[in-house]
């Protein structure tokens, strides 16, 4: 999250070219090929978690995003090191995709799988809430960095700090899943498979279809809503970077405190009438609000952007974890999940930025965001409603 914040000064100080879209570019696309490698993550991450247990998959996966994190935090620039540099973000960023595409299928399995009856939603509301509290807190560092330090002293060694502060997460977190308790529901289940990833494509198809559609307009919504706005303020709306971490903050505020009440009211009226109303609402609103701030730049209207669609997509993502465990049967969950997640993040979400900045350079037309966004939510919406098209989902 934090490299999709500082893309602008990354893409400076690791692939310089005398060009600064080219450098943006190439920055945005190594941000997305971590997400080349998250399929791959995702389903031999989402095996072992199927075959093993919860538990370790988790551990794993924090070991790995530490890694990567602390690589970014600590690499060498390219005026210090040369090509070897980029090279060590791009692994670094390897790393991460991996982690990242098996995290999804083992939380949302784990927190699902310990879930009181009734509960689901709100339980598995709190992956959305932590990605919520993440853009805040990034937002944070840099609304702090950017308006606490000069420009030079930012892009000299500042936008290291919240790398440098992810490192500690590592540890804690590691510590805190090891000592976990194995999911009842996996300790329980007699009939868990050898083959957890050919049971998926072989038995549940249409379900890993329509998980992946409804997954679209979610990745859609985080990586071009939330991790591509900081770098759209600055380079298409020309505000200062701190008006675009002040805005960020409002939106992951918004999803911090929204996702788990849209989880509960999931719980008690049902999954469905929220996905559509929230899919139909981004799809009818995704130009206007980009409009708005096209044609009027400035930190109020950005905030208010950031503000709506920061609703919008709590009442969209509160209950789409819940949903989709309610796709398969506990014996792929990890895998069926983290393959329709994986997939789509990597076809629609891990180069929306690099797209975008091609698509704006080449048309001319700032607005060019909104149609993404819309395009993704008219595909999901399709894909609501193919999941629950059985009789008595809700």
């Amino acid at each position: 999250m934090v490299y999709g914040f500082f893309a602008i000064i990354i893409g400076k100080l690791f692939f310089p070219t005398g060009d600064d879209l080219t450098s943006l570019m190439l920055s945005a696309a190594t941000f997305g090929v971590g997400f080349l490698v998250r399929p791959v993550g995702g389903v031999l991450i989402g095996i072992y978690s199927d075959r093993y247990g919860r538990k370790g998959a988790l551990s794993l996966t924090i070991i790995l995003m530490g890694i990567g994190t602390a690589m970014i935090g600590l690499a060498p620039t390219y005026e210090q090191a040369g090509m070897l540099a980029p090279c060590i973000i791009v692994f670094a960023r390897l790393l991460q995709g991996i982690s990242a595409g098996g995290e999804m299928g083992a939380a949302t399995a784990y927190l699902t799988e310990q879930a009181p009856e009734g509960k689901k939603a709100y339980y598995s509301s709190w992956i959305q809430t932590s990605i919520g509290f993440a853009v805040l807190l990034g937002a944070c560092f840099g609304t702090g960095i950017t308006l606490g330090l000069s420009p030079e002293e930012v892009e000299s060694w500042g936008w290291r700090i919240p790398f440098l502060f992810g490192i500690l997460i590592g540890p804690i977190g590691y510590f805190i899943r090891r000592n976990l308790h194995e999911s009842p529901v996996f300790e329980e289940s007699s009939d868990l498979t050898e083959t957890p990833l050919r049971d998926v494509l072989r038995d549940y198809p249409w379900q890993a279809v329509a998980s992946f559609s409804m997954i679209v307009l979610w990745t859609v919504c985080i990586y071009v809503i939330l991790f591509y706005m900081p770098t759209y303020s600055v380079k298409v709306l020309k505000l200062p970077q701190s008006a675009s971490f002040i805005a960020a903050m409002v939106g992951g505020g918004v999803i911090t405190f929204c996702s788990p009440i849209t989880g509960w009211v999931s719980d008690k009226i049902g999954r469905k009438y929220l996905l559509v109303g929230a899919s139909a609402a981004m799809l009818l609103l995704a130009w206007p609000m980009f409009n708005m701030i096209a044609s009027a730049p400035s930190l109020y209207t950005l905030c208010v952007f950031q503000a709506v669609f920061g609703v919008l997509i709590a009442v969209y993502t509160g209950p789409i974890l819940a949903a989709l465990s309610e796709t398969f049967p506990a014996k792929v969950l990890s895998t069926g999940l983290s393959l329709a997640y994986n997939l789509a993040v990597m076809t629609f979400g891990g180069f929306a930025s690099l797209i975008l900045t091609w698509l704006i350079s080449v048309t001319g037309t700032v607005t060019a965001p909104a149609f993404y966004v819309m395009i993704a939510a008219a595909f999901s919406l399709m894909g609501v409603l193919l999941g629950y098209r059985q009789p008595g989902r809700r």
